[in-house]
């Protein structure tokens, strides 16, 4: 979406940041129902111009000119525009269950012939954007100062350490593509790099390889489908669970043992909570991997969070909804946004 941004000329945002700077600029939050609502109000030279993105980031709704408007789609039927999903969230929690990704992906899936073949894109896409984090200081660092305390011999060089750098370094914030999942940057490197990076520690083929990432992306999309397109919870818990699949599906487990590395994922990171998109989301998604690594080796032992302990529950897709349950009311979007707003900016007392 910021791609819009790209061709902006230096000055341009140079003379933007000295607006907000010198106050010119105020952000309060919007008091509506809706869960992703941006409303700018930019005065200037005498006139007054108004635009409103509603329900989807790509949905604008209203365009004002000085109180005219040129735009105006609030009375449409949001899921009926030409950014509606083309599957509906409600349309994939029904048909889409850990069971049938797991049929799926082992018994039908034909990795080196699929027709859409998304995933060897995605495999494809995310390994360079993954590669060019590794190769300069892009925002934290987080992924290649994890390489660099390999070799420094702050951490071991393994399946674990080698996982978290390769999605870590795709969210360092370099400028180039990534093949998302359900509609996030984030999740789509973090449901696939890990795996990846997995897969070439144990020396797995390509087809192996392929059904781990699509199990990964699969159980991915099944969770945010309850999640809805915006949630209280970091969505690297959603893509670190998935990946923890795929991983525990190359370390040899079956379905069984994909079920217990999904309920070690919802004991474990499921409070997580999304504060916005930054750079230490990467810090986020290591974190989530490293997890995701645990749970998988659990899992593949047959060691599960029991269904006496929190949240997770016998039944793996009951588990899973309670995880969106607390995404979507077990946390305060009010709270969150009112801390991110009145931030004090003084530094630390020397």
């Amino acid at each position: 979406l910021l791609e819009v941004m790209n061709h902006v000329p230096r000055e341009t945002g140079e003379a933007a940041a000295a607006l907000v700077k010198a106050g010119k600029v105020k952000v309060n939050v919007a008091q509506v129902p809706q869960k992703l609502y941006i409303e700018v109000i930019a005065k200037g030279g005498g006139h007054t111009g108004r635009a409103i993105v509603r329900d989807l980031h790509t949905n604008v709704v209203l365009v004002e000119q000085d109180g005219t408007a040129t735009l105006d789609k609030q009375d449409a039927d949001t899921a009926a525009s030409g950014d509606s999903d083309v599957v509906t969230p409600e349309q994939i929690a029904s048909f889409l269950t850990v069971r049938s990704i797991w049929d799926y992906c082992t018994k039908e899936l034909d990795p080196m012939h699929d027709p859409i073949d998304i995933i060897r894109s995605a495999v494809q896409v995310n390994s360079v954007i993954s590669d060019e984090g590794l190769s300069k200081e892009y925002g934290l660092a987080i992924g290649r100062n994890l390489d660099l305390n390999c070799r420094k011999g702050l951490m071991t060089r393994d399946l674990t350490t080698n996982s978290m750098i390769a999605a870590a370094a795709g969210m360092a914030g370099a400028p180039l593509s990534v093949v998302a999942n359900s509609g996030s940057g984030n999740q789509g490197i973090t449901a696939t790099m890990p795996v990846v990076a997995a897969a070439r520690w144990l020396g797995i083929d390509e087809p192996t390889m392929l059904r781990a990432v699509t199990l990964s992306n699969l159980i991915a999309i099944r969770i945010k489908s309850k999640f809805g397109r915006l949630s209280n919870l970091c969505g690297a818990t959603v893509a670190g669970t998935g990946a923890a699949c795929g991983i525990t599906y190359l370390l040899g487990g079956g379905y069984h043992e994909i079920c217990c590395a999904i309920q070690n994922m919802v004991g474990n990171v499921t409070g997580m909570v999304c504060d916005g998109a930054k750079a230490d989301c990467a810090l986020k998604i290591s974190t989530c991997v490293n997890a995701a690594c645990q749970a998988a080796a659990m899992g593949t032992r047959g060691v599960r969070v029991q269904s006496t302990d929190g949240i997770v529950e016998e039944n793996v897709e009951r588990t899973l909804d309670n995880f969106a349950i607390l995404s979507t009311h077990g946390t305060s979007d009010s709270v969150i946004l009112d801390l991110m707003l009145n931030k004090e900016h003084a530094p630390d007392a020397e």
